[in-house]
């Protein structure tokens, strides 16, 4: 059985949009100062035992656009491996070694977690996370928790999301003063 890892980038304040710059908020590109070799490294070592990329159509569009052509190591891992992309919006067929999920996502990853194989890494979109979550789809929680407060964005976990419990199996810290939080569902 497949295991669906979420990893997400977040301040101090729970702030998880834009991490990158992608998306053109004003305060876009909080994490990238963040990013250094050993940052670069961990992502590649945790994309390596996987054999599927999970993404929401935003992330896919601003990924492919952004990581398609990029050199390094890192490029080269998120291009060879098969995304799938949760989206009610998308059609067709889709770039970048990339699929949509057919029909309602939740219903498609409850059969794929089933299949033989490698695990399933998530990246990105918050409304998804909640949704795999809430289905009890999410088996390991990875946090890159950033020494920094904007007061603005989107959420990990917004007002009146539902009580969820998990256990803290692994903490690091780069340094860059990031701390790197695995949790695991119950």
């Amino acid at each position: 059985m497949r295991k669906i890892t979420a990893s997400t980038l977040m301040t101090l304040d729970g702030v998880v949009e834009d991490p990158s710059g992608l998306s053109g908020t004003a305060f876009g590109g909080w994490a990238s100062p963040y990013f250094d070799a050993e940052a670069v490294q961990r992502s590649i070592e945790k994309l390596s035992g996987c054999d599927y990329f999970l993404c929401g159509r935003r992330t896919y569009e601003m990924f492919s656009a952004a990581w398609a052509d990029a050199p390094g190591p890192y490029a080269d891992r998120l291009r060879s491996l098969p995304k799938l992309v949760a989206s009610t919006t998308l059609t067709g067929e889709l770039t970048w070694n990339a699929s949509l999920l057919k029909g309602d996502a939740v219903t498609a990853l409850k059969q794929i977690k089933q299949e033989p194989g490698g695990d399933i890494m998530m990246y990105g979109n918050p409304t998804l996370l909640r949704a795999l979550l809430n289905n009890g789809l999410v088996d390991q929680l990875d946090i890159a928790l950033h020494p920094l407060v904007l007061g603005a964005g989107a959420k990990l976990f917004p007002d009146g999301a539902p009580r969820t419990e998990l256990t803290l199996e692994a903490q690091s810290q780069l340094p860059s003063g990031v701390m790197l939080l695995t949790y695991t569902t119950a």
